[in-house]
């Protein structure tokens, strides 16, 4: 049994209410480690460790180079740990191993990206209409920023808000899930090694309730970045509101998957079981609806059904296995609880549809990859995220039909098209209402290219040049180069 503590100000320590929190782990279904039940005294000590280290010279005096500098190192340090904060994510959240390190590798690539860019981010002399006066503008960090994780990629979605956060000169205060907390601490404890000054790397760990919207409502958090759940997003809005904190939210998806009839079959295929049994569909982009052009429907889904019939379920520390298992118990009630809805609205269940054995005699919770046509867009399962390995197949008859299937649904996260026709790529994703639009491909991401919601699935943009605006504040410098007495009573 592994014990955790908090890090705070440069410190490990545990929580003012000295009780903990077991973290189980999903595919043996055992507990494996505590981690401190945070309160809002630790919420006030961690953003106050890192409002101390912002205004600090040690923090301040750095250079923007310097500063970009040490996230470099930052990077290079988290490459040599990526296999070990692997392990320790699939401990905690069950995702395959073969994704999960990828993922901590590829990481590292957005403190290099951020880190490079920090001393690249320019203000801008302006020609003012007045004589005698210049005019310079310049990008401010905004003091501690919130950075709130979900359980499902607890790390990667991490280095989307801590390293632009970094660069641009601001202090975090890191919550993650309290699922999922381990890999976030032992982060904090690699951030140690880079030579971060003390309190510009704060995790606190605990319940949203107790420790979450405590830290969303503190008066010196300036900025939250906040990915989850459309009901936790509306949450942290509304507390942030009270102080005109600013928000970053990445919220749920309901994405539709278009197959038209002149796709690559094989590719698109395998591109609709990417987009929903990867991860077991526990990720906000999957492509839980599939739309289907009538005239390929049938052979498309018998495709589809004869090789999601072979996945693999199984150990995620296996790199044979292909699905692993649910993160957590409520949402294991939930994906059920969401196939019986589907069964009841008349969605004709023809793969899976039921719960799945844990493999070695293990204690964790498994659905079977699950398939339901016959399904119509006023159905809940195919309006409600579900967050699991439940696919839904709609069908459509040309691309006006696909786009206002697609568009009509409160969410606008991603979308998925599959043509060999350029004209319909590009026209089809103008008129979808979505942040991310994949064509012939699905799943990308990069610390290059914005991403973030329409509609219900969010506020702003993490990755790319995009991101790191979200962090910094515009000031306004005057300069009188005058000599003459200018009348005090009139606007100048």
């Amino acid at each position: 049994m592994h014990k955790y503590q908090m890090y705070i100000g440069g410190k490990w320590c545990d929580s003012a209410s000295k009780e903990w929190i077991e973290t189980v782990n999903p595919y043996s279904g055992e507990v494996w480690a505590q981690i401190p039940k945070g309160t809002a005294a630790d919420v006030d000590a961690a953003v106050s460790a890192a409002d101390t280290a912002f205004r600090s010279s040690e923090w301040r005096s750095l250079t923007a180079t310097q500063r970009g500098k040490l996230l470099c190192r930052f990077g290079d340090i988290l490459a040599e740990n990526a296999e070990a904060l692997a392990e320790i994510e699939v401990r905690d959240n069950g995702k395959l191993y073969a994704e999960v390190v990828n993922q901590c590798r590829y990481m590292t690539q957005w403190f290099q990206y951020y880190g490079g860019l920090a001393d690249k981010i320019e203000g801008s002399v302006p020609p003012i209409d007045k004589p005698n006066i210049l005019n310079l503008t310049k990008h401010e960090p905004l003091g501690v920023c919130a950075c709130i994780t979900p359980w499902n990629s607890p790390l990667l979605l991490l280095a989307w808000k801590a390293a632009p956060a970094l660069a641009a000169g601001n202090t975090i205060v890191i919550k993650p899930s309290e699922y999922t907390s381990a890999s976030t601490l032992e982060f904090a404890r690699i951030s140690e090694e880079a030579g971060f000054p003390p309190g510009v790397i704060n995790v606190i760990t605990g319940l949203g309730a107790d420790v979450g919207e405590a830290l969303v409502r503190h008066d010196k958090v300036r900025k939250v970045a906040f990915t989850g759940g459309e009901e936790g997003g509306k949450r942290v809005n509304l507390a942030a509101a009270d102080d005109f904190t600013r928000v970053t939210l990445e919220l749920g998806g309901k994405s539709a998957n278009i197959v038209f009839d002149d796709a690559d079959m094989d590719q698109a295929v395998s591109g609709a079981i990417s987009g929903i049994f990867a991860a077991s569909g526990q990720t906000c982009i999957a492509g839980s609806r599939l739309l289907l052009q009538d005239s390929i429907h049938d052979e498309f889904l018998e495709r589809l059904l004869d090789m999601a019939g072979q996945a693999r379920i199984g150990d995620p520390m296996n790199p044979e296995t292909q699905v692993g298992p649910i993160t957590t118990e409520p949402q294991y009630r939930k994906i059920m609880d969401y196939i019986e809805i589907a069964k009841g609205e008349g969605a004709v269940c023809v793969m899976g549809g039921d719960s799945a054995p844990a493999p070695d005699g293990n204690k964790g919770l498994f659905v079977q990859p699950t398939v339901f046509s016959g399904v119509t867009n006023d159905m809940r399962i195919a309006q409600e995220e579900v967050f699991g390995p439940v696919l839904s197949v709609l069908r459509f008859t040309d691309e006006e039909h696909a786009i206002e299937i697609a568009n009509d649904i409160k969410y606008g996260l991603a979308a998925g098209i599959w043509t060999q026709n350029l004209k319909r790529a590009i026209t089809v994703s103008d008129r979808l209402e979505a942040g991310t639009v994949w064509v012939n491909t699905y799943r990308s991401t990069s610390y290059t290219t914005p991403f973030g919601g329409y509609k219900a699935s969010g506020l702003g943009r993490e990755n790319g040049m995009e991101a790191i605006k979200e962090y910094l504040q515009t000031k306004s410098i005057w300069l009188s180069t005058g000599s003459s007495v200018a009348n005090p009573y009139m606007r100048r």
